[in-house]
């Protein structure tokens, strides 16, 4: 029987000189061979299509999940741990919460779900409250205020505050310093890439139940927004009614057929674009967005333990070598738990980019040492447990209570005031 990856083998890596631990896992589409998958779309509908050097053949590639991507994803199988009931890790966790202002449905955004963790503009304008009825801004609490003194000879206070900043990286680009701020790198990096990738066809249309024809306006717009087919009624500018979205047809306002048509990559004005990025009119040179059809998908995790290395955790200006080594080796299972709690979770991406993995439990290789080890999401959150628990005794802080903020009165009226002008903008934007 395989061994499983434990405490003492976690240990030994990350005091040792091996490389990184990495786990690759073969995925599959869930339609099963032959079925497409949708990758994220960018700008102009484009995928991101790349060529790679494969066991020596070049192969074509489309990312079907970015680095961030998978922070995020990793990210959020941590918050859903610490959220269960009861907490199925304990993790210090910063969290804002809207649910007493005026912008009660964003509902909260902790340190695992903000952009820029610990160092996010969220936290920043935020305040805590000091139990003497004093709002203290973020920035001069102890964990805000330790980002202006953070460092990788000195992470301790972001080990007690926000490890997760340590294990996904962070940059401290919305302090006082701006961008001579602190920055950490990732020591965890995942993607999901789909290989042997063939482009396939989509189209697009819709029947309407109504039968509603071109012919059957012209629409108009109201001055509350809705719209209306009596110009009486309609907004006026220059002493005529306002066809609403310019067009003034039915389709503007979701009715009508529309004749199915290829699904292609175009500019901002609806035009088709060629390989080069230029506008044309030739259906021969259009750029299908309609998903791949692949040999195989691949995540490809990697926990660099060199990042890790590099952190120090002294304690009143005093470095020791033990507390070095219980600081890293804990937040390397943090990575290691954090990675298999969100592989436990699937591996449904988008709409139609549904993977699975068909056998076996995927292994964890300890590169530089040629051994590799089964990690199922219990015993990443034993190992994980155990890692914290040698750390704390080490005389590392773990603040597992977390901290909990509220957002000043400017933060929260900044937020109503999107939501009622969202709308309006977006008008602005289309004009």
């Amino acid at each position: 029987m395989t061994q499983t990856l434990t405490l003492d083998i976690v240990k030994q890596a990350v005091a040792g000189t091996a490389a990184a631990f990495r786990r690759v896992v073969e995925l599959e589409p869930a339609g099963g061979p032959g079925a497409k998958v949708f990758p994220p779309t960018y700008e102009g509908g484009k995928y991101a299509t790349e060529k790679r050097r494969i066991n020596g053949e070049t192969v074509d590639c489309v990312l079907l999940d970015s680095v961030q991507s998978q922070a995020n994803r990793m990210e959020l199988a941590l918050q859903e741990a610490v959220d269960e009931k009861p907490p199925r890790i304990s993790l210090p966790v910063i969290t804002v919460d809207f649910s007493d202002t005026e912008a009660s449905f964003i509902g909260r955004i902790t340190s695992l779900e903000a952009p820029h963790r610990i160092a996010d503009a969220i936290l920043r304008d935020s305040a805590w409250d000091d139990g003497a009825g004093k709002k203290v801004p973020f920035r001069k609490t102890p964990a805000g205020a330790a980002l202006d003194t953070a460092s990788l000879q000195d992470a301790t206070a972001l080990f007690e505050h926000c490890p997760t900043a340590l294990v996904f990286g962070m940059w401290d680009s919305t302090g006082a310093r701006g961008g001579l701020g602190v920055k950490f790198p990732r020591a965890i990096v995942s993607e999901i890439i789909g290989t042997g990738a063939l482009p396939g066809q989509r189209t697009g249309g819709r029947l309407d139940p109504l039968q509603i024809a071109l012919k059957a306006g012209p629409v108009y717009e109201t001055e509350d927004g809705d719209w209306t087919l009596d110009p009486a009624k309609a907004k006026q500018k220059d002493g005529k009614p306002v066809l609403y979205s310019k067009k003034g047809r039915p389709s503007e306002i979701n009715h009508g057929n529309v004749t199915p048509s290829l699904v292609v990559q175009k500019d901002k004005m609806g035009n088709p674009l060629d390989k080069s990025g230029a506008p044309t009119k030739r259906a021969d040179e259009w750029i299908p967005i309609g998903g791949f059809t692949i040999d195989r998908a691949q995540q490809i995790t990697v926990i660099s333990l060199p990042a890790l290395r590099r952190l120090r955790f002294p304690a009143n200006g005093n470095n020791n070598s033990e507390r070095d080594l219980a600081g890293r080796t804990a937040l390397t299972a943090l990575a290691l738990c954090a990675a298999t709690l969100s592989g436990e979770k699937g591996y449904n991406l988008r709409s139609q980019c549904d993977l699975y993995v068909p056998s076996g439990v995927p292994e964890w290789e300890i590169l530089g040492q040629n051994e590799a080890f089964p990690l199922n999401a219990e015993d990443a959150v034993k190992l994980f447990d155990q890692a914290v628990e040698e750390a704390k005794s080490a005389g590392l802080p773990w603040n597992s209570a977390g901290m909990k903020l509220t957002p000043r009165a400017d933060l929260v009226q900044m937020v109503v005031n999107s939501r009622e002008r969202g709308g309006a903008e977006q008008d602005e934007e289309e004009a």
